[in-house]
């Protein structure tokens, strides 16, 4: 049990580092989406614009953080925080190496799904205070979605605990644990599982084409149209914190965590293995169109719902039978 100093320490350790990982996706996306669309993007501030990020959070900073008339005070300068901090309170169970994690949980599986859920009353709240009709309909949105598409995902997550037979994270990146053989991943085990929980990942976070709570040309900027300053910048850097975390959540759980070809070390291989799949979320941004609503709902209802369902009887059988 750490004492309280070192408690804080770790704490104070995870902060830091989320927060230089939040501002290097920024730069990534700011900078692939730019060459996905044949644009140089940031290249004035810093080498290639590296210090663009620090720029735009110097400004969120020194912004004015008005409050609309009308609003539910309290409900609106609490929104932010109960949308930020569930997203960084998962990273205290993701095993990063075998040593490098701030929690190891025997629930760390129900943890996760817990605590991501938390995050959608902030949306609701920053919605519904702002007294504005455009962030209303986007935390309806976002909460039909959310709803919509944790279901598969847990369910996708199951298939995976039933494999490795335990709910604790580190345990389940070492039972994919190989050197040249990859094949342990269950990736190549739960090729379904993966690809239910990689789609439904992206609807969590709101990205394109599942950005339907923020759109722009239907919303304005949907749930957090009425919020300026770091009460934007909270909202903002939940997105990105989401991002890295159920990302992380991917590759502990479908690439083998920190386990590679014994070429590079353990921490290195989980940040490639993690930043490769948010490379592909950004490429996903820069190619496909916002969906509809219907389609988003029916998606996650009549496509992905059964296929978690049926995946999770298939698994089961061949668990049953010896197969796995």
């Amino acid at each position: 049990m750490l004492s309280l100093g070192s408690q804080f320490l770790v704490a104070l350790g995870m902060l830091i580092g989320i927060l230089i990982i939040l501002l290097a996706s920024m730069w990534l996306e700011r900078k692939a989406l730019a060459h996905f669309q044949f644009r140089l993007g940031p290249m004035r501030t810093g080498y290639h614009g590296l210090l663009q990020p620090i720029a735009d959070a110097m400004k969120m900073v020194v912004k004015e953080m008005s409050v609309p008339e009308g609003v539910d005070v309290i409900l609106y300068k609490t929104a932010p925080f109960i949308v930020f901090i569930p997203a960084f309170m998962v990273m205290a169970v993701i095993p990063f190496t075998a040593t490098i994690k701030a929690a190891d949980l025997n629930m760390g599986i129900f943890y996760v799904m817990a605590v991501l859920s938390i995050s959608t009353i902030g949306y609701m709240m920053a919605g519904w205070s702002s007294h504005n009709k455009y962030s209303l309909l986007g935390c309806m949105r976002s909460i039909g979605q959310f709803v919509s598409y944790e279901l598969p995902m847990g369910l996708s997550v199951l298939a995976v605990v039933m494999m490795a037979g335990t709910l604790n994270l580190n345990s389940i990146a070492q039972a994919q644990s190989c050197s040249w053989n990859i094949f342990r991943w269950y990736i190549f085990k739960q090729p379904l599982a993966f690809i239910i929980f990689f789609i439904a990942l992206n609807a969590e976070i709101c990205r394109v084409p599942f950005d339907l709570p923020e759109a722009e040309s239907e919303l304005v900027a949907g749930f957090h149209v009425e919020y300026s300053g770091m009460r934007f910048a909270l909202l903002l850097m939940a997105e990105y914190v989401g991002l890295f975390t159920l990302t992380s959540i991917c590759t502990t759980l479908f690439l083998g965590g920190w386990y590679g070809p014994p070429v590079l070390p353990g921490l290195v291989w989980f940040f490639l293995k993690t930043f490769s799949l948010i490379f592909i979320l950004f490429w996903t941004r820069a190619t496909l169109p916002r969906v509809r609503a219907d389609q988003l709902m029916s998606l996650g209802w009549k496509v992905l719902m059964p296929a978690a369902l049926i995946n999770v009887v298939i698994t089961g059988l061949l668990i049953m039978l010896k197969v796995y």
